[in-house]
């Protein structure tokens, strides 16, 4: 059985980032000269290797393996890469090759469960394994062909899977073995057809880099010239298209995804965009005045701020479940552009703005599902939680992006470099930071200050920017303290810090315990409602980053 489970690298569940990849009615990949497609075996890593792929200059897109060969080559890849998967191909519900992918005249890379469906399909043996083989091991290069060339022929190599190819196809060469893998490498020059064992998207396989390098440039023939900075003038032209001389609204929360949407759109359209700022009540402190502050008198895009805590904390009243939340701050925010964009046209006295801008990332989309038959993780307020009578068409120009890529676009377009690594926030606020209990006035301002005291300790200790993410956590649960002789009643603040490259997985951030300490000792002095603050040390997985 091949799989991917123990890799030690960034993923997220297949099925959601499969089905994501297509999403209904829209374009998922900007427009690349260049692009190799990866087809998503199941393998729980599988966007790791489109990441990959992208560092290296070549546009990548993860797509579901059930897409057929048409759409594949609607796309007119360079190159096609087989993903791993948690299946054994000999099981009845297996995902299975088409055939026709092996005709579409580009080579073709098969990565574990993808190299084992190749040398099936191709009439070479593949077999259970009396055991499996999972993480670090020697391979051994017997013949470097052209996929290998100029690699060592000893060197590590991470693999984790149970059946095992033991003989190639008719007129293919194995290349490589490993203890327990016979053939660990294959390929077939004359049909551009390779294949390995091993995944080389992973750190702990030294050379990986090299071999999806040759793969791009000897085999595909690509130029790497990709980058996520040149997905700019491309969304111009798409945004442009899309919108024509219709009228934008863009719902702006002054984190670095509305903000580089925002100043995408408008430089595309210019004052036929206006942002929409909508204070929920549910920011961190003194946010609100920050955000008006930069868009306004800095880029001069036209905006407009709602005062909403009201509304918002009605609609809140009484809701502890956190999907609930999120699905009733998502409907809220659109009700409220409904009313902006209505408001807009009859100040101008035209149609109004038909089109909705958002800051949606591809990391979105996975974790909401994405689409039918997708695992959702979670609802993000601008995927899973708009309603389904959205009046708006929307316009999604970093739909593509994780959020690394998403600040190199933010900094080419000149914002200021407090916002480009503006740590993410979510789009529902504090209110899914509130645990367990109903996001009240009082509690939102307790979890306010004290999320104030660890950002202000955090950029201090000079590790801001060393941090994916730092926040509080304000549970609904109150613990007996004793301060100043008096026992006490209070709450308990968590402190969530974690390190990411793009928060597919995450890894609980080692605070120094003085830093700890000082925040700890602000917390429980400054705020009359807090006696006690612990740390949650999860990493995602298993955990999320946010508790809800």
């Amino acid at each position: 059985m091949s799989t991917s489970d123990g890799l030690p690298t960034a993923g997220t569940p297949a099925a959601a980032v499969a089905e994501a990849a297509v999403p209904a009615g829209a374009t998922a990949h900007p427009v690349a000269s260049e692009q190799v497609v990866v087809l998503d075996y199941g393998g729980q890593y599988s966007q790791l290797i489109a990441r990959r792929v992208r560092e290296l200059g070549v546009f990548s897109e993860l797509l579901p393996h059930h897409v057929g060969a048409a759409e594949v080559a609607k796309r007119k890849p360079k190159g096609l890469i087989l993903s791993g998967g948690p299946a054994s191909v000999y099981a009845d519900d297996a995902p299975r090759l088409e055939r026709e992918l092996l005709e579409l005249g580009i080579p073709v890379l098969g990565i574990c469960y993808g190299m084992q469906l190749l040398t099936r399909e191709l009439g070479g043996e593949v077999q259970a394994a009396d055991v499996g083989e999972f993480g670090r091991s020697k391979l051994t290069v017997t013949e470097s062909g052209r996929l290998l060339a100029g690699l060592p022929h000893e060197q590590t190599c991470w693999m984790s899977h149970r059946d095992t190819v033991f003989a190639p196809p008719p007129g293919f060469t194995a290349l490589a073995s490993s203890s327990e893998s016979p053939v660990a490498a294959l390929e077939s020059v004359d049909r551009d057809i390779y294949g390995i064992q091993f995944h080389p998207e992973v750190v702990h396989t030294p050379y990986g880099q090299d071999i999806i390098t040759r793969f791009l440039e000897d085999i595909c023939g690509c130029e790497r010239t990709w980058s996520a900075n040149s997905v700019i003038d491309d969304q111009l032209a798409r945004i442009r298209a899309q919108v024509g001389d219709g009228r934008v609204i863009c719902g702006l929360s002054g984190g670095v995804d509305s903000s580089v949407a925002a100043l995408l759109v408008h430089r595309a359209i210019g004052d036929q965009l206006t942002c929409v700022f909508v204070d929920h009540g549910l920011m961190r402190k003194n946010e609100g005045d920050q955000v008006i502050s930069a868009f306004r008198d800095h880029f001069h895009v036209p905006l407009v701020a709602v005062d909403a805590e009201e509304r918002f904390l009605a609609r809140l009243r009484g809701v502890t479940d956190p999907e609930a939340k999120r699905k009733a701050i998502g409907e809220e925010f659109i009700r409220v552009f409904e009313e902006e964009a209505a408001a807009l046209a009859d100040r101008d006295g035209g149609e109004g703005a038909r089109f909705l801008v958002q800051g949606t990332l591809y990391s979105d989309v996975i974790e909401s599902g994405g689409g039918t038959g997708a695992a959702t993780i979670k609802s993000h307020h601008n995927v899973g939680g708009l309603p389904d009578d959205l009046e708006f068409e929307l316009v999604e120009p970093l739909r593509a992006l994780f959020k690394d890529e998403v600040r190199a676009v933010g900094a080419e377009l000149g914002l200021p470099e407090r916002l480009v690594w503006r740590q993410p926030f979510p789009g529902p606020g504090l209110a899914i930071r509130v645990v367990g209990g109903e996001a009240t006035r009082a509690r939102l301002d307790t979890l306010r200050d004290a999320d104030a005291i660890l950002q202000d300790e955090i950029r201090k200790a000079g590790l801001y920017r060393e941090l994916w993410q730092s926040f509080c956590v304000l549970p609904d649960v109150r613990t007996v303290g004793v301060q100043g002789d008096e026992r006490t009643y209070g709450y308990v603040v968590v402190i969530r810090a974690v390190t990411s490259d793009d928060a597919m997985t995450a890894d609980w951030a080692r605070l120094p315990y003085d830093l700890l300490e000082q925040i700890a000792s602000r917390m429980i002095n400054e705020i009359r409602e807090v006696n006690r603050v612990v740390l949650d040390i999860t990493s995602k997985p298993p955990g999320t980053i946010e508790w809800e």
